[in-house]
């Protein structure tokens, strides 16, 4: 049996590798997911974000073609295009694959569209289980597209920057990778060496107390920070936040400031500080008095801090600190809120129909119509664009398509996807403004993958037992995983509710209109899908008009067995999924 001490080692490793994406306030945490093995970091742990930007505006092209010569190692296809999505800033990135001269001649492109929290890696292991390669070679002229935020799709980036850009997010994306595979062997002595120091550096930090604080206490520049964070809450997040999220985001600091306060006989004075801003806030006034009255009670608010941090209560000891390391958290957090303000509907209806239209310039297909495959959240923008076009009588633009583990409709399932369910909660997407996946993923696959193996049924929700080569399921979770925001989350959340899936604001449910979709459609599910099950899959299929859908589950009652992912990279899917989906194109291009 192995010791308590050890199962309480790699727990803390796990949140620890995971806590680089979350600010040093515990509430930042996802809080239903960890809340079992929560446990306080050593005195002094320093959490950061990271958050990828791009400070210039987007480049006047609409498009950039990186070629096997200036494209980053990381993408592995033989060409690497860019496509601006209009009345937006971002550039997503699009692998793509041209069939061999010996390939079969074809009629139409093919897209491939990847799941939640995910880039372009899956579709593309290695050359030895690549379906994209694979499709290629079958004679279709294939592209995987990365939506916003995922792998190398970029922001605020000039053509000119691009390739720079690329390389840059590339690098960081291996080094991530590389600082787990590396990092996480060592974990333990690392943290016993890292709480020693940190105990030294407390004891030290203590003794140079009186220099630390005249460092960080600037009394000028804490009040235009602070007045910044309440102008920000009052004007700049109006265009991102409703009026009823935004007085939770206020209430949120002032409770939190509030803390720091707690059993002083400041507080009664900090409630009338707070009463009046919230006021002020609320009206969300942006004109230069409302801004001179906000200074002035950033003013007052700082000046209780200093007059508590000379009083010699010990509840208020490093209240300064304490103090500016709350604001600093604050920002990261309202940062993150605005650097990550996408959702479904906003790959459905921008990012995935300007590709789309790049790919037709590229490709050129007589018909204007493409061939599309989508694995998990991409089988479920292909159904939801056959049901909004379908809807609305317009041609969606597909000869044909082929859905991996997608549904629209989860309520009769029992899928472990049921475990986001918390971040339904509006006010808790905003205490969890983004969800790290990649990083919560990479910190857990040690502890799946070596004893005690405590995270193993992660690897079931992957890959059934003996489907994928370790060292590709290894690279699977370490690589093709990435960030997202909660609101993306809190949407696809829709989908366990009566009714499924629903547009951002519920007034349009994508299955009561799939019926009228007139593009063929296969789907396929795996038999051990904990994921996206069967009975899943099955339940957006029936939907369909029954000349146009072929539905097949892969899995035998004695084996093989097929999970999530084991319908692209498993390792028997190049002889019994792939043939099946080329099998079914092929009637149709």
């Amino acid at each position: 049996m192995v010791p308590a001490i050890q199962f309480r080692t790699d727990m803390l490793a796990a949140l620890y590798i995971t806590s680089s994406m979350c600010s040093r306030n515990p509430n930042l945490l996802i809080p239903h997911i960890f809340a079992a093995f929560r446990h306080p970091p050593p005195l002094g742990w320093k959490l950061t974000v990271n958050v990828r930007a791009f400070s210039t505006d987007s480049g006047g092209g609409e498009a950039q073609k990186l070629t096997s010569s200036s494209k980053p190692s990381i993408c592995t296809a033989d060409e690497l295009h860019y496509v601006s999505v209009p009345n937006s800033d971002w550039r997503l990135a699009l692998w793509r694959y041209p069939p061999p001269p010996q390939a079969p001649s074809r009629n139409h492109p093919l897209l491939l569209l990847s799941g939640v929290a995910t880039n372009a890696i899956g579709y593309d292991l290695s050359p030895e289980s690549s379906f994209a390669r694979y499709m290629s070679g079958q004679g279709f002229d294939t592209w995987i597209l990365e939506v916003r935020g995922a792998g190398l799709s970029m922001q605020r980036t000039d053509s000119e920057d691009v390739e720079l850009s690329v390389h840059a997010i590339s690098e960081q994306m291996e080094a991530t990778a590389e600082t787990v595979t590396e990092g996480v062997a060592s974990i333990e002595q690392t943290l016993k060496v890292n709480s020693f120091a940190m105990a030294k550096s407390e004891v030290h930090a203590a003794r140079e107390e009186p220099i630390a604080i005249a460092t960080l206490w600037d009394e000028s520049k804490l009040v235009t920070s602070l007045t910044e964070t309440f102008m920000q809450l009052s004007e700049r997040l109006s265009g991102f936040l409703s009026e009823g999220q935004s007085r939770i985001m206020s209430a949120k600091l002032f409770d939190q400031i509030s803390r720091l306060l707690a059993d002083s006989q400041l507080i009664e004075r900090f409630n009338e500080i707070r009463e009046k801003l919230s006021s002020l806030l609320e009206t969300r006034q942006n004109s230069s008095i409302a801004g001179r009255q906000i200074r002035d009670l950033s003013e007052r608010l700082v000046n209780i801090i200093e007059e508590g941090q000379r009083s010699v209560s010990p509840q208020l000891f490093d209240l300064q600190e304490r103090f500016v390391t709350t604001i600093e958290d604050f920002q990261k957090q309202l940062d993150l809120i605005v650097k990550y303000d996408w959702d479904f509907d906003n790959y459905l209806e921008e990012d995935v129909p300007a590709v789309m239209e790049y790919i037709k310039s590229q490709s050129k297909p007589k018909d204007e119509k493409l061939l599309a495959i989508g694995h998990s959240m991409g089988g479920i923008l292909l159904y939801a664009m056959l049901s909004r076009y379908g809807f609305e009588g317009r041609d969606p633009s597909f000869a044909a398509v082929v859905t991996l583990a997608s549904s629209l409709d989860y309520t009769s399932s029992k899928s472990s996807l049921k475990l986001l369910l918390p971040l339904a909660d509006p006010a808790q997407a905003l205490n969890v403004p983004v969800v790290p996946m990649g990083r919560l993923l990479a910190a857990a696959y040690p502890l799946s993958s070596r004893p005690p193996y405590v995270f193993s049924w992660l690897n079931n929700l992957i890959s059934a037992e003996n489907m994928m080569h370790p060292e590709l399921l290894k690279k699977l979770v370490l690589n093709n995983f990435c960030t997202v925001p909660a609101k993306l989350i809190l949407q696809l959340t829709t989908a366990f509710r009566d009714g499924g899936l629903c547009n951002r604001d519920g007034t349009f449910f994508y299955k009561d209109h799939l019926y009228r979709s007139k593009v063929p459609v296969l789907a396929l599910a795996g038999d051990q899908d904990l994921i996206c099950p069967p009975e899943a899959v099955y339940e957006t299929v029936k939907l369909i008009p029954e000349d146009l859908v072929t539905y097949k589950a892969f899995g035998e009652p004695g084996g093989p067995h097929y999970a999530h992912y084991d319908l692209i990279g498993g390792r028997l899917a190049v002889e019994q999924v792939y043939p099946c989906i080329v099998q079914f194109l092929s009637r149709f291009d």
